[in-house]
């Protein structure tokens, strides 16, 4: 596979083009076409926000790309996905670097990563050649609008989803003190150590740590998550 190959998932923060962040920016900006989910059957952008934010940062920064529709039906269904696949290594073929994007942060509710296990199984260069680009989510950019913090102190915040039943969470943990022994950390999931994110030192693998080294350290807990299903 070409160096030149890139896949980059692009999160586009919610529903404003002044909310994308630059590194997003950069990668719309460099990529060979932009791949935009649309629930249009006919392929149309009309109603489409996704759409909207893509125009209207071209035309901000006096950029222009082929736009590619992908159809994304809100079924939650393996066929979707691989079509939606296909597309993609398609695009990768034709243009070399291709951007999807997403509303909000890949991270929380989307698409992107049933599209990136399907892609690590079936291309794992492609999946090695591939970067998520986090962007502002909903609630964090609901918060600035009220001036009100998710947590502050010893507070903590939590992200239900109103199914009107008790589900299976990802755990985040933060705010360590320096020393503190993890024994007590359950691992219900698939637990990572993140140290130092952007800063000199950054250190990040699989499993826990047995004693916290350093303030800026972040242990998330992701969840099993049953393949094929939401």
């Amino acid at each position: 596979m070409d160096t030149k190959t890139k896949l980059y998932m692009v999160s586009l923060g919610p529903a404003n083009w002044e909310l994308v962040t630059i590194k997003a920016l950069k990668a719309l900006q460099t990529c060979g076409a932009i791949c935009i989910p649309t629930k249009s059957k006919d392929h149309s952008f009309t109603r489409s926000i996704t759409y909207k934010i893509i125009k209207d940062l071209m035309d901000e920064y006096g950029f222009s790309k082929p736009i590619i529709p992908v159809y994304a039906p809100m079924h939650f269904k393996k066929k979707d996905w691989q079509y939606q696949v296909d597309i993609l290594e398609d695009g990768i073929k034709k243009y070399e670097s291709v951007s999807f994007v997403t509303l909000g942060d890949a991270a929380v509710y989307s698409t992107v990563y049933y599209l990136l296990d399907m892609i690590k199984k079936q291309n794992k260069k492609l999946y090695k050649r591939s970067e998520v680009i986090a962007g502002i989510t909903s609630f964090s950019y609901a918060s600035s609008r009220v001036k009100k913090p998710l947590c502050l102190g010893d507070n903590r915040f939590e992200i239900i989803p109103l199914l009107g039943k008790e589900v299976p969470s990802t755990k985040v943990y933060m705010r360590p003190k320096v020393g503190l022994d993890t024994k007590h950390m359950q691992e219900d999931g698939t637990m990572y150590t993140f140290q130092n994110l952007n800063f000199v030192g950054e250190h990040i693998q699989k499993g826990k740590i047995q004693k916290v080294e350093k303030y800026m350290t972040l242990f998330i807990d992701f969840l099993k998550t049953k393949k094929g299903k939401k």
